[in-house]
């Protein structure tokens, strides 16, 4: 853990002054700044360098608030109304909204089998009083 006092946080002071700051930051950054502006700059270091276009960016951010590791609204809000503004249609950001979306499937994957599975241990189990 580093001193707050002493901690040079340039990258999440400009994320504040910005209002691209998450609340939800403020906790790992009270324990340890240096480490929370080295973890921004290596989350932001893709889309600062340039070799990804704005639109695209938007898009991704929308991904990853979106998903359903992450449902954060307010960033879903924020990063729609900028891949609007820089003229995203809206069949773009459906798009990544569905592709996004099939994170869920593997409840699914996971869920399906198991259920199959069971209802045919119980079927094993469980004498047949359907037939006659």
């Amino acid at each position: 853990m580093t001193d707050k006092a002493t901690t040079a946080t340039p990258l999440c002071d400009l994320l504040r002054e910005a209002k691209q700051w998450n609340p939800n930051w403020d906790p790992f950054y009270e324990l340890d700044p240096a480490w929370t502006e080295k973890f921004m700059d290596m989350g932001l270091s893709p889309m600062r360098s340039g070799v990804l276009d704005a639109k695209t960016i938007e898009f991704i951010a929308i991904a990853v608030d979106a998903s359903c590791t992450h449902m954060y609204g307010h960033g879903v809000r924020r990063h729609i109304r900028r891949a609007l503004e820089l003229g995203a249609t809206k069949e773009e950001i459906a798009a990544v909204l569905q592709c996004v979306s099939v994170l869920g499937i593997h409840t699914m994957s996971l869920g399906a089998p198991i259920l199959l599975e069971e209802l045919a241990a119980q079927e094993r189990r469980t004498p047949d009083t359907h037939q006659r």
